[in-house]
């Protein structure tokens, strides 16, 4: 399991959806073998789709000639219904689509969506000292 958890520092997450991703098999072997990157991945709606786009996935070093591109647009695979959600949440000003888990569930791969709005300076200096108060206090 891959978390992205610089999403939860520069978001505050709203609701979460779990999609299922379209990958190669070279993604999937690759992804197996470990060093998925999620530094630049994030998600958005494309003509009643929801497209994966800069999440790194390494090529992989035992393919053939067709190996897959490291940086490609990836389909995720969703419920029309949870589409329209979406899509109704992202009308609203300042929020966005961020991945923040890929998982494997039985012999798929999933991806965790979250809804969020980015986080002020501020923002980011106050979770982190209640972060900070959390930990001192079981130390304690």
């Amino acid at each position: 399991m891959y978390t992205n958890r610089r999403a939860h520092f520069e978001y505050e997450l709203l609701e979460r959806f779990e999609a299922g991703i379209s990958l190669t098999g070279s993604e999937v072997k690759s992804i197996r073998a470990g060093g998925v990157d999620f530094r630049d991945a994030f998600a958005r709606l494309v003509n009643g789709n929801v497209e994966l786009e800069g999440l790194y996935i390494p090529p992989y070093k035992d393919a053939t000639y067709n190996n897959h591109e490291p940086r490609r647009t990836r389909r995720l695979l969703l419920h029309r219904e949870e589409i329209r959600k979406l899509q109704r949440s992202l009308e609203q000003k300042g929020l966005t689509l961020v991945p923040t888990k890929l998982y494997a569930k039985g012999r798929r791969f999933k991806v965790e969506l979250a809804v969020g709005r980015g986080k002020k300076l501020h923002d980011k200096r106050a979770s982190e000292r209640e972060r900070e108060a959390k930990r001192e206090m079981r130390e304690a």
